[in-house]
């Protein structure tokens, strides 16, 4: 009996020491609770594991947690190991339904508080193997155990995947204060900056993040006498460095218009390995990579007052126009470089107080042309209830370096949409669906797209006269919508008839967005109607034409829609009202062209004019047209075109001749 007692004392007295052996093994390395980098779209929290023993560990039901109530809440699948002397990576996505990975990457579907808090690694038999306490997070800032340390702290720099630093601290080195603004001035400007006592502070002006080996920043101040991107940072011994603070510092520079400066750093930027704005050495170009990198962004009116200075994010945005010199960029607020909105409103048509995103468009397939038709029509939508981008024509500036003329827009995404139709709980925004083209499932932003398939095959297939097949499309669809969206494309001619959305939110119909009608007021022919009004079972091209065409067949709806149309032609596209849109945006651009074209040498001043006039004549001569068109295309008879177009005929007569 007593030699049984042993030998299970014995057997135990292994089992503990293997238990041990394990807890030593494999480690919790890094942890990034506050995430901005971004690699494949997402910017998810992490944690990452390290195996410090020396043969492989087999992770199959092991466990990682954040919660002291529910050690066990996430499990490694069966099969996951660890090799000695390698790390792997558990995103804490924050989402469900996400695939638990495989091989160094791994998802848990739980998010890390960047205000503190335990996370628990337990092995297969539920043991705790580590509990590592976090303490409030900085943004961006990694927490971690430093190579061959033994106390975890702040690391200077993120090692996701590789060895960390050698080094940890406590805390960071509090962020210095620009006590001369960015902006405009005249000859040179003596900057004066300010941090607490024992700080050295650096700086540089190229665009470039300060290091420990840039140059100090002068105790009397930094005199500037060019346009200069100013970039100064704050170091101490006994801590991480603080964060960026960026200004750019404009001499004799009168702005015209609006200004975005943009201030980043060249890897970023141009770097042939990583730069957006570059085309790259790759089989794929780097600006269509879909690459988000951290920028600091600033916006100045055209009195050149500031209305923002902070870290944000970019990529290159657009189609096809990335392979452009002159690239489109999207600017992005995000939480973990300091804020999630930016707090102000450019926008002269729109009554919020901050956005999440915007756009600098850089005229895409306009740029050789008129730079203008886009936001031009776009602007024809406001009040139409029809959701469009609105527009401000500004000057963008990179790291100091003159840009040129963009069009700064609403960008379109989920937050966007959620503006416009008031919605505010965060779990119906991330709901809202929005849909490209076709809407199949490579055209889906954002959300589901099963349900808007439904309706269009629907459509396609009964008969909308039918009051119970109606009233299931009426239930779904926003007819007034769509009927408005189809009629603005037609009448401007837009010949990119692929640019077609459709969103809706939680509760809410299908509706449509106007966007992207640059390719407009190009001629006088019947593109395109072709592809908006054609038999239902016609082959379908660029979007799904079912819907409306379906409509056109119930009597009641095919006189709504050419009421709605004519409507538009006497009020919205009348001459007078298409001219002084056209003016507005040419007062502001026309005086900024020369610069722009000195810059990017891609089109004349006289070119321009020209593209102008045309454009023009194309936007007056059009809308008489249209009523013809459709006679052809819905074989309306005469005295259809006389009860629906005769007054509009006669008001864009008149208003023509006027002007």
């Amino acid at each position: 009996m007593k030699k049984e007692i042993r030998v299970f004392l014995f057997a135990a007295l292994l089992c503990l020491l293997g238990c041990a052996c394990a807890k030593a093994d494999i480690i919790i390395s890094e942890v990034m609770a506050s995430n901005g980098y971004f690699e494949d779209g997402h910017a998810w929290d992490w944690v990452e594991l390290y195996n410090d023993g020396k043969s492989a560990v087999d992770l199959s039901g092991w466990s990682l947690s954040d919660s002291k109530s529910n050690p066990l809440k996430w499990a490694f699948p069966e099969g996951a190991k660890l090799k000695s002397g390698k790390y792997l990576t558990v995103f804490c996505a924050g989402e469900t339904g996400l695939d638990p990975g495989k091989g160094s990457v791994f998802y848990a579907p739980f998010a890390i508080s960047s205000g503190g808090e335990t996370l628990i690694l337990s092995d297969a038999a539920g043991n705790e193997v580590q509990r590592l306490t976090l303490p409030p997070q900085y943004g961006c800032v990694s927490y971690g155990l430093p190579w061959k340390g033994s106390e975890y702290g702040f690391l200077e720099s993120p090692t996701r995947g590789s060895r960390n630093g050698g080094a940890a601290y406590a805390a960071r080195t509090e962020t210095p204060v620009l006590l001369t603004a960015g902006g405009f001035y005249t000859g040179s400007v003596t900057v004066q900056a300010e941090a607490p006592e024992g700080v050295t502070l650096r700086y540089t002006l190229d665009g470039e993040t300060p290091t420990a080996k840039s140059k100090v920043f002068p105790v009397k101040g930094l005199t500037l006498k060019k346009t200069s991107p100013l970039r100064v940072r704050a170091f101490r011994e006994d801590a991480v460095p603080s964060e960026t603070v960026s200004a750019t510092y404009f001499i004799d520079d009168d702005p015209l218009t609006p200004v975005v400066s943009l201030i980043s750093d060249d890897e970023y930027l141009f770097s042939s390995k990583t730069g957006i704005l570059v085309k790259g050495t790759g089989s794929i170009p780097n600006f269509s990579r879909g690459w988000e990198y951290p920028v600091n962004i600033e916006y100045f009116t055209r009195e050149g007052e500031s209305q923002i200075n902070q870290m944000g994010t970019f990529t290159c945005s657009g189609h096809s126009a990335r392979v452009n010199a002159q690239k489109s960029i999207a600017l992005y607020a995000r939480k973990a470089w300091g804020a999630d909105r930016f707090a102000f409103n450019p926008f002269p048509t729109r009554s919020y107080d901050s956005y999440k995103s915007l756009l600098l468009r850089a005229a895409n397939s306009d740029t050789y042309a008129t730079r203008l038709r886009d936001v031009v029509a776009s602007s024809l939508a406001e009040g139409q209830d029809i959701l469009y981008q609105d527009h401000v024509v500004i000057q963008v500036y990179i790291n100091g370096r003159y840009w040129g003329h963009y069009n700064l827009r609403e960008k379109i995404n989920k937050y966007f949409i959620a503006q416009y139709e008031g919605v505010t709980d965060p779990e119906d925004i991330d709901r809202i669906d929005i849909l490209a083209r076709t809407g199949t499932d490579q055209f889906l932003q954002n959300g589901d797209n099963t349900d808007w398939l439904a309706l269009c095959d629907f459509c396609k297939t009964k008969d909308l006269n039918d009051p119970e097949n109606l009233a299931w499309v009426e239930e779904r669809l926003d007819i007034d919508s769509l009927f408005t969206h189809a009629a603005f494309e037609i009448i401007l001619g837009n010949v990119d008839f692929t640019n077609v959305r459709v969103y809706r939110v939680p509760g809410g119909k299908w509706r449509m967005l106007l966007f992207d009608v640059e390719a407009c007021w190009r001629g006088l022919d019947k593109t395109p109607i072709e592809y908006y009004i054609k038999p239902l079972n016609a082959k379908i091209q660029g979007f799904r034409h079912e819907p409306l065409n379906a409509l056109l067949k119930v009597p009641d709806y095919r006189a709504r829609f050419l009421t709605r149309t004519a409507e538009l032609l006497e009020t919205v596209f009348r001459w007078d009202n298409v001219e002084a849109h056209f003016d507005a945006v040419i007062t502001d651009l026309e005086p900024i062209l020369p610069r722009h074209i000195a810059r990017w040498k891609n089109m004349k001043l006289s070119n321009w004019k020209k593209n102008i006039r045309a454009t023009k004549y194309y936007a007056r001569v059009r809308p008489k047209k249209i009523p013809g068109l459709l006679k052809t295309a819905m074989k309306l008879t005469q005295e259809e075109i006389d009860t629906y177009f005769g007054h509009a005929l006669s008001v864009l007569e008149t208003t023509n001749a006027a002007n």
